[in-house]
């Protein structure tokens, strides 16, 4: 019999705590945040356990390692939210691509609009490329206007330091973002939040309250209030049949 494969990847814990900890002797951090001096790692333990709390190692290359006594679960929410709030800054650096044609429609003009504002909302760099296809390119001034326009509705969010250029079957041109404090709102944002606020809508059923429509030159009467059946339907006429 062949052996279950084991994962490649063993989601352990990210520290060492408790018993896992290999030195013999550590510097000890209380849950207040002082410094306990320099202890054996049998005290440290029980320490933590008479706190009802853990000893993780937070520095294992120390000599020697420093280990503190904390919540361990607390502990890792903690530095999740670290590593989040740090990873927010890390997409100034990046740079968009956003494609564009000279006969683009106006309606894929805004959806790659809209992508726009959403990259220069998050700090990054996006790189407006136009390219000519065929008989296209006996018009580049058309292309130029496309892109200006494109630049032109960018402006509350970012800004151009060169005008687009032309290199070959393609124009390009870079958008840097602007200051967070000179930039406008993202307006999907608006949207969402204005969503979000909407009053829950009425539980009336579908339908109700409506006046029905009658086509004009009709003679069938109109429908009754309240009435849910067909008119004429063959069950009344069965129904009938046997009074």
């Amino acid at each position: 019999m062949k052996r279950p494969r084991s994962p490649r990847f063993s989601p352990g814990p990210q520290h060492r705590l408790n018993g896992r900890i290999r030195a013999r002797e550590v510097r000890v951090i209380a849950p207040e945040g002082t410094s306990l001096g320099i202890l054996s790692l049998q005290e440290a333990i029980n320490l933590a356990r008479n706190h009802g709390l853990d000893l993780v190692e937070i520095s294992p290359n120390a000599k020697p390692p420093v280990c503190r006594i904390v919540d361990y679960g607390k502990f890792c929410y903690e530095q999740s939210k670290k590593d989040k709030e740090s990873k927010k800054g890390q997409h100034a650096g990046k740079v968009k691509e956003v494609q564009l044609r000279p006969a683009i429609d106006p309606h894929d003009f805004a959806t790659k609009l809209g992508h726009a504002i959403d990259f220069l909302c998050e700090d990054m760099k996006v790189k407006l490329n136009l390219r000519f296809r065929g008989r296209e390119m006996a018009r580049p001034e058309l292309g130029m206007q496309v892109m200006q326009k494109f630049i032109q509705d960018l402006a509350p969010y970012g800004t151009s330091p060169e005008t687009p250029r032309r290199a070959g079957r393609s124009v390009n041109a870079i958008v840097n973002p602007l200051p967070r404090a000179k930039r406008a709102p993202n307006p999907r944002q608006k949207e969402d939040e204005a969503v979000e606020a909407a009053p829950v809508g009425d539980s009336r059923k579908a339908g109700e309250g409506r006046v029905p429509v009658r086509s004009e030159g009709s003679d069938a009467p109109p429908p009754e209030e309240g009435g849910g059946g067909f008119r004429n339907s063959p069950f009344d006429q069965i129904g009938a049949s046997f009074e």
